[in-house]
């Protein structure tokens, strides 16, 4: 076999291993960026880790714990702090889901279930699908699920996971089996949290 078909090969195998990287990066792209919680007592910073896959960006993010205390107690800073010692092994992942179009994701083009069905399941089945990961290997499975129903107002569907039991000092991955949109496992590196402002 001479040189110049062995180099021919080569270029080709190479033209084609560039082609499937290119594909599957950009079918399966992921990336972070800060998202910012703002309240009356105070800022934080977390970071949000997106995947793109098909159509649909899916984002997850660790909802800092002590804004979420001050939201749910209309910041009322004192009732907060001392439910923050009370809740320190909780952690709180927000979901969005958001079709490239800005479709609706729920539609049956989508989901392969009727619109009523695919919001029952996101209101109340969706929560079997996700579980966390810890520093440790620990899997914990989600504890529970808030839809946040915005009907239609913004072009994407969120949820708020809640995890019971994570040490504190554990970074965490989310994983999510995608049974809604059929996209299979879904792993998002939640390790760096929340960092108050």
């Amino acid at each position: 076999m001479s040189i110049f078909k062995i180099k021919k090969g080569f270029k080709i195998a190479l033209a084609i291993a560039i082609i499937f990287f290119y594909f599957f990066t950009s079918c399966n792209s992921s990336e972070s960026k800060a998202k910012i919680y703002e309240s009356a007592q105070g800022n934080w910073s977390s970071v949000s880790v997106s995947k793109f896959i098909g159509d649909i960006n899916y984002t997850a993010t660790q909802v800092p714990l002590q804004y979420y205390l001050l939201k749910a107690n209309h910041n009322n800073l004192q009732n907060a702090d001392s439910l923050s010692h009370l809740y320190a092994k909780e952690r709180i992942i927000e979901i969005e889901f958001e079709h490239a179009n800005k479709d609706d994701l729920l539609l049956s083009d989508y989901t392969k279930r009727s619109y009523e069905d695919a919001v029952k399941y996101m209101a109340f089945a969706i929560e079997k699908d996700f579980s966390v990961v810890t520093s440790t290997n620990d899997t914990i499975a989600c504890a529970g699920v808030n839809f946040e129903r915005n009907f239609k107002l913004a072009p994407f569907k969120r949820l708020l996971l809640y995890f019971n039991g994570v040490p504190q000092e554990s970074n965490i991955k989310l994983i999510y089996q995608d049974e809604l949109f059929g996209n299979g496992i879904l792993k998002f590196d939640l390790r760096d949290k929340p960092i108050e402002l």
